[in-house]
């Protein structure tokens, strides 16, 4: 029986529904019962992506299709991941920190007024995201062909905003847990001054809002 999960991708990648395959045996009593497909929430599992595989983490699983909320095209759950495939997401996170490192000097060479926040690989090495921040548009072709010659890999900046800026990073809030938004939270939905209000929250935005500086 075909059923979805949520998936996000990569370690900074979108949250989106893919679907998988969960066999069914009948029983002697003629009710069914799933065939364990090593399918479970918190683990890493192999994807389809946009050209050749990707990775990310199971948020939720065992989803009907009918629960089907995005609008893009469904794509299918490879395969759990195996250690093999444990072992090169490892690698590839080694990988990108000296990418970052390559990166970094390669923007200060261009004087590019920009920030660079996170570096991640894609599960086959074909694509490098590199997030970033800036104030305004920036023109970095020249970048982006320099880290071409030098990785002989798709190259993709992503300019981002504060909010994806603290998830990324990570940290602790007031509260002193960790940051809502890199824990659980898939989406930034608008927070208002009359929420605190409700909560009967100090109405100083300094103190309820989060280290990005937003609600």
């Amino acid at each position: 029986m075909e059923k979805l999960a949520q998936v996000k991708l990569r370690e900074a990648g979108q949250t989106l529904f893919f679907s998988y395959q969960e066999e069914e045996k009948a029983s002697v009593v003629t009710t069914t019962e799933p065939v364990k497909t090593g399918i479970k929430i918190g683990g890493y599992c192999i994807v389809e992506a946009d050209r050749g595989n990707d990775y990310g983490h199971i948020v939720s699983c065992g989803l009907n299709i009918a629960d089907k909320t995005q609008e893009e095209p469904i794509r299918k759950i490879i395969r759990p991941a195996n250690a093999f495939d444990l072992k090169q997401i490892d690698e590839n996170k080694i990988k990108a920190k000296e990418a970052s490192g390559s990166c970094q000097n390669k923007i200060r060479e261009h004087k590019l007024n920009m920030k660079l926040i996170d570096c991640e690989y894609s599960f086959d090495r074909g694509k490098i995201i590199f997030y970033f921040t800036a104030e305004s548009r920036i023109d970095f072709r020249e970048l982006v062909k320099d880290l071409a010659k030098i990785f002989k890999a798709r190259i993709e900046l992503r300019q981002i905003g504060v909010r994806d800026e603290a998830r990324l990073s990570g940290g602790c809030g007031a509260c002193g847990r960790q940051l809502c938004c890199a824990s659980f939270l898939k989406d930034f939905e608008p927070v208002m001054i009359k929420m605190a209000k409700e909560q009967g929250l100090p109405l100083n935005p300094p103190k309820i809002s989060g280290l990005c500086g937003r609600l």
